[in-house]
């Protein structure tokens, strides 16, 4: 009787943030090493659920760990130049197949299994996303600033916005692989979280959600007492100056920054290995994660 009540407490507790975030835009991007299979039918099924009470969730997902695996099958190594991938044509086309006709339709396939609809926002050969070639900027040994050629890398530029919002409307979830065309039909990698940011703002999302394999963000590293549940847009900015967030951290801090500056509510970063960790986000007054808010 206890464990039931409790239930219906959680629920109760819900209720408020059902009605308020009902027929909104949430932008979820998942990736990285917490796509494992367990860790990616809990969110599948946050994501269910978020539909299912009327909520618009939209998935952008990564898959870098999974392009480098299947390099490693076909004998070929990442190059890389300031951190950032090389990417050949050839390394080009093995990321499309991982991410579009291995990701994207494995994660199409399960939301269907839970009992709901989903879509590749890439359908014969049209991608919503546009994006340019983009380019590294450096300096050389004599100070003088230069940009780094790293291949078919993009960099978004536009949406549909039309292609998402009659995906949403249609009852459908979309998926989205970080995969871009150029104006002259060229396809590019494209950064996962950028491209989560881009939609978000460009379709006036309630929320940005990153689920990531840690605790949101630590005001001090590896003290787990010194996380922060709610943090201002220049008090990211002194902790990324500090060098506390770095690494794979700070493309979404500055993600996060980027689209709540353009108008989206608020941007989350989540352990994604954490149970249902995206409803507890979203539907509970404590919440997981960190927001991120002007």
């Amino acid at each position: 009787m206890e464990n039931a009540i409790r239930k219906a407490s959680i629920l109760i507790e819900a209720l408020p943030y059902i009605r308020s975030f009902k027929n909104k835009i949430v932008v979820i991007k998942f990736g990285g090493g917490a796509m494992s299979d367990d860790v990616m039918t809990n969110v599948l099924q946050d994501i269910v659920f978020m539909k299912t009470v009327g909520i618009m969730p939209i998935l952008v997902h990564g898959g870098g760990p999974h392009i480098t695996q299947e390099m490693a099958k076909r004998g070929l190594t990442s190059k890389f130049v300031e951190g950032h991938r090389i990417t050949d044509l050839e390394t080009l086309e093995i990321a499309k197949d991982v991410l579009i006709n291995q990701i994207s339709a494995s994660i199409v396939k399960k939301i269907s299994e839970l009992g709901s609809e989903a879509a590749c926002i890439w359908e014969n050969s049209y991608c919503p996303l546009k994006a340019e070639k983009y380019y590294i900027e450096t300096k050389g040994n004599n100070g003088a600033s230069k940009k780094l050629d790293i291949g078919f890398v993009g960099k978004v530029t536009a949406i549909d916005k039309d292609r998402f919002l009659n995906l949403c409307n249609s009852c459908a979830i979309p998926i989205v692989p970080p995969i871009a065309k150029g104006a002259n039909g060229a396809v590019y990698n494209v950064n996962a979280d950028n491209v989560a940011a881009f939609i978000a703002t460009a379709l006036g999302a309630e929320k940005l959600v990153f689920l990531s394999n840690t605790h949101g963000i630590m005001k001090r590293p590896k003290d787990e007492t010194s996380f922060a549940s709610t943090l201002h847009e220049e008090e990211v900015h002194a902790l990324i100056d500090k060098k506390i967030i770095s690494e794979g951290m700070l493309p979404k801090a500055l993600a996060c920054i980027s689209a709540v500056k353009a108008g989206v509510k608020k941007a989350h970063i989540i352990n994604g290995l954490i149970p249902h960790a995206l409803l507890l986000e979203i539907f509970t007054d404590k919440g997981v994660g960190t927001q991120i808010i002007v």
